[in-house]
């Protein structure tokens, strides 16, 4: 019978996984099908274009030339009209691109220019569509225009990139100057929290990313990918004090940091280069396996550093180990705020769905992180610490891998997720912390109201 929980969670977690997997798999075969659905002209033409893809900055316009040849009289039967389209018109789109039938009859080739206007970041095609008189579209093979839209680099870009790099290795150092080997080595003798914790960061939340990422932005692969890096990372070093807050057991939760932290380094590119390649297939993007790899490796020299300290300069160690909890969360803070400034455009891309995904992915890894405890029949205090290190994600690393490991505007787009995540993540933990304390103080009053008062009254004293 000691085995039952262990049995229970293990179920839980296996039809859980199953209900991901049957969800992605849904929205992927939904997805192309409607691909398949788009109708492809069997006409001839060869389009071609000058130049023959574009890069833009935000807010500027392009003027782009269009040859159509190989046009045949008969292909324009039944047409109502010939136009040039963009994908995502939100990216970028043209200026009256209609192009006129007249001159399609009268001559061999087409030539005509157009004005391209760069909107927002991001990548689209443009094409060729031919409207037959019915309403339906009909798209011409081999027309497609790549374009991508940017913003200019400025100078307190490279900024934020450096600072993140900086207070990232700062953070790391202080974590390997705190580590407690023995402490870990205590642990491994009764894993049962550090396993539930681990199962639940790098099992359940990945997981539950990514099919949130395709749930809520089917159409959207930046978002995905934004969504899916928040849901790989360790648990955030608020997590400590958020455990210490909702009295939790602070000890697991420290181990569980600990663990998390340090199994990072493999888990995140394990994710990121199994089922995060999906994602970045779709999106049409190169898998950056160098960059994510020297980011993971590149962590690995400050906690080493750390580690020295610790080691040779036992003092010094110790005064990092003071500062490490205030400094994390001003480290994290740091770099949430300061992506938001230097990212305010942002904020144009947020919406319903990712204010969800936001809430939605710690929302429901608190839910989890608790119920896997609660099924595993372990103390309150330890289920409460396994459930803010589920939920609590480092946002810092996300944003970190993002901005090194992709191209613009990949890495800025990304930005948005994690920095959702991190404004929505504190939420449902004060509601849950002014919800313990207000019953703390109605318990209180409760508990003061049925002790009997003394009688101070000085007659009374004297009978």
């Amino acid at each position: 019978m000691a085995c039952c929980p262990l049995y229970k969670l293990l179920l839980f977690i296996g039809l859980l996984l199953l209900q991901v997997i049957t969800t992605c798999k849904a929205t992927l075969i939904a997805d192309r099908d409607d691909q398949n659905s788009r109708q492809v002209s069997d006409v001839a033409w060869e389009v071609t274009y000058d130049p023959p893809k574009l890069k833009m900055d935000m807010n500027t316009v392009r003027s782009l030339t269009v040859r159509i040849d190989h046009i045949k009289a008969a292909d324009l039967d039944d047409t109502r009209m010939v136009q040039l389209k963009s994908e995502r018109e939100h990216v970028a789109w043209i200026e009256n691109g209609t192009i006129v039938i007249e001159p399609l009859v009268a001559a061999v080739a087409y030539n005509a220019s157009f004005s391209i206007v760069a909107n927002f970041l991001g990548q689209t095609n443009f094409f060729v569509e031919i409207v037959r008189m019915n309403g339906s579209a009909e798209r011409i093979k081999s027309s497609t225009l790549p374009v991508t839209v940017i913003r200019p680099e400025r100078v307190i870009d490279h900024v934020f990139t450096g600072s993140v790099i900086l207070l990232i290795s700062i953070l790391y150092i202080n974590f390997g100057a705190a580590l407690d080997v023995g402490a870990l080595k205590q642990i491994a003798r009764r894993p049962v929290g550090p396993v539930i914790g681990f199962i639940c960061q790098f099992v359940f939340m990945p997981l539950l990313s990514y099919g949130l990422g395709h749930l809520l932005f089917p159409d959207n692969y930046e978002l995905q990918l934004g969504l899916f890096f928040t849901g790989v990372s360790p648990a955030g070093g608020a997590s400590n004090i958020w455990t210490v807050a909702l009295g939790g057991n602070l000890t697991l939760s420290i181990a569980m940091t600990t663990i998390s932290t340090l199994a990072a380094f493999g888990m995140m590119p394990l994710w990121i280069f199994t089922l995060g390649r999906t994602i970045f297939q779709r999106a049409n993007l190169v898998v950056p396996y160098s960059r994510i790899a020297y980011s993971a490796v590149g962590l690995i020299v400050p906690i080493s550093a750390g580690l020295l300290i610790q080691r040779y300069c036992p003092r010094f160690s110790r005064l990092l180990v003071r500062i490490l909890k205030p400094m994390s969360v001003i480290l994290i803070l740091f770099i949430v705020i300061f992506a938001i400034v230097t990212n305010l455009y942002l904020f144009e891309l947020f919406s319903w769905q990712i204010i969800v995904a936001g809430l939605g992915l710690p929302w429901i890894g608190y839910c989890f992180g608790f119920l896997a405890s609660h099924v595993m029949r372990l103390p309150l205090a330890d289920a409460l610490a396994i459930s803010v290190e589920t939920g609590i994600q480092n946002t810092g690393i996300a944003i970190f891998l993002l901005r090194f490991a992709l191209e613009q505007p990949a890495a800025d787009l990304t930005t948005v997720m994690p920095v959702s995540n991190a404004i929505m993540t504190p939420l449902p933990l004060l509601l849950l912390l002014i919800g313990l304390r207000i019953h703390e103080r109605t318990k209180r009053r409760a508990e003061n109201s049925l002790i009997p008062k003394t009688d101070t009254d000085p007659a009374v004293a004297a009978s």
